[in-house]
């Protein structure tokens, strides 16, 4: 089973929930790993500290343009589906946006001078960790600066393999990486808070799951903090509601710690398993 934990905003507490949802998983038994793809800023290791065992730096070709070979024909530009180049015939310059270039070939193949060859762009790091026996921590990191970190978090779902449970805690937001992420997922935990801006960007992660045909559920934290119009929501359109998590002081200063409330509180270790029992219920509906 894949599992996807994911929010349409930052600081909602994706990360919260799934590391809780890792520690019960492990100490129930299960052969479980959590990749941490929100790769321009991983920060699973802080809470789930392993031993790494395994470092691969990713990396992809960029296509480089030889000008004294190129004849400015325009074809490389054309074959081009990300824009990445640039030809003025007329003025006989041809320009790689390195950033759109997404590694996929068509221009060496649509050039037929030779003008064209590749170079290797190292795009970021995936690092394997052991925490227990039987569960592991992935980690796609990306390098700074890098424009996409969506290879990086390919190559960490990769390196994940076939556990019996896979936790993926996606990137915010509902752009290329998230996608990325829940794409191989068999459920969606969408993570909100109470918010007018929780319910604005639940709403538009509903959307694109719905889109994708991905089944979910919501995970309302902080609980609490703002009003009732995120519940309101979704008694409306019929979504489950999986768990609601307080505004708590005391959650707030064990997070803090780098700690987790599962280990800390055994009432939240109850809770998280019940969690995690009902999504694998629905998922088996």
């Amino acid at each position: 089973m894949k599992i996807a934990i994911a929010s349409g905003k930052g600081g909602t507490g994706k990360t919260f929930v799934a590391t809780n949802l890792f520690y019960v998983a492990v100490k129930n038994g299960r052969n479980v790993t959590l990749a941490d793809c929100d790769a321009e800023e991983p920060n699973v290791e802080g809470f789930l500290q392993g031993k790494p065992i395994r470092k691969k730096t990713v990396s992809q070709n960029l296509a480089v343009i030889d000008p004294e070979k190129c004849v400015y024909c325009g074809k490389c530009r054309d074959w081009c589906i990300y824009n990445a180049i640039i030809c003025l015939e007329e003025q006989q310059k041809i320009y790689l946006l390195e950033d759109l270039c997404h590694d996929c070939g068509a221009c060496l193949v649509a050039c037929k001078f030779d003008a064209i060859s590749e170079t290797e762009r190292r795009l970021g790091t995936v690092t394997t960790s052991v925490i227990e026996e039987d569960s592991v921590l992935t980690e796609a990191r990306a390098d700074v600066g890098i424009y996409s970190s969506v290879p990086v978090i390919k190559a960490a779902l990769t390196a994940s393999g076939t556990p019996s449970l896979l936790l993926m805690d996606a990137p915010p937001g509902i752009s290329c990486p998230f996608i990325t992420t829940v794409a191989p997922a068999d459920f969606v935990v969408l993570v909100t808070e109470p918010t007018p801006f929780g319910l604005n960007d639940l709403k538009l992660s509903v959307e694109t799951l719905e889109q994708l045909g991905k089944p979910y559920g919501v995970v309302v934290n902080r609980d609490g903090l703002g009003d009732h119009k995120v519940y309101d929501w979704l008694e409306e359109k019929n979504i489950p509601l999986l768990m609601k998590i307080p505004f708590d002081r005391e959650i707030a200063r064990i997070y803090s710690q780098s700690l987790l409330v599962a280990a800390e509180d055994d009432s939240y270790a109850k809770q998280f398993l019940l969690l995690l029992q009902k999504i694998e219920a629905l998922c088996k509906n």
